[in-house]
């Protein structure tokens, strides 16, 4: 799916999914985190994984 495609079925802006893509976002607001799973159909854990700060 195009982050195009993404950003215009969960009314997202498309710099917040490129980001996101691009892991390159330091937040994420739950509504933001809300519409990609309705999208999807999955969980928060299925979208984020955790990784422990290098140091």
């Amino acid at each position: 799916m195009k982050i195009s495609d993404v950003a215009r079925k969960t009314d997202l802006h498309r710099n917040t999914i490129t980001m996101l893509y691009n892991e390159t976002a330091v937040r994420v607001d739950i509504v933001t985190i809300d519409r990609l799973c309705k999208l999807f159909n999955c969980g928060v854990g299925d979208l984020f994984e955790f990784k422990q700060d290098e140091g």
